[in-house]
């Protein structure tokens, strides 16, 4: 496992264009948040499915990374959400992962997905990453 810092260093240099925040980290489990902002939000005052899947995938990819380590090139091979209720406009989007099975080459894992300071989660995925042969 490597460390919270270690990973906001990779993701700094690696993906200077992702907007979240590693909040916790441990073996097979993270947790991320996303601040909310108008560009994030579709009509009718929500924030958009897109955004929720992204942190979805996110929340995936660290808790992958934070457990095998920084493999780049770990890619998601499936990702099915359930939209549940209206998320928040005016909360930040937190990410809840635990990984279910971390193999050689195939994590699963499932994500909630929460707006701020709520309790009944937003939306429910699950994800499948392909991870590379050491060596590759």
């Amino acid at each position: 496992m490597i460390s919270k810092d270690e990973l906001e260093q990779f993701f700094r240099y690696e993906f200077p264009q992702s907007s979240f925040e590693i909040v916790s980290l441990e073996d097979r489990a993270t947790t991320i948040r996303k601040p909310i902002f108008h560009d994030h939000l579709r009509p009718g005052g929500t924030v958009s499915g897109p955004v929720l899947m992204e942190m979805a995938d996110a929340a995936l990819y660290v808790a992958i990374l934070g457990s095998i380590g920084l493999v780049a090139l770990a890619v998601t091979t499936n990702l099915n959400i359930n939209f549940l209720r209206k998320p928040r406009a005016d909360r930040d989007i937190i990410a809840d992962c635990r990984l279910i099975k971390l193999g050689k080459t195939l994590a699963i894992g499932e994500v909630f997905l929460y707006s701020d300071g709520d309790d009944q989660p937003v939306a429910h995925a699950t994800g499948t990453y392909a991870i590379p042969p050491a060596g590759r």
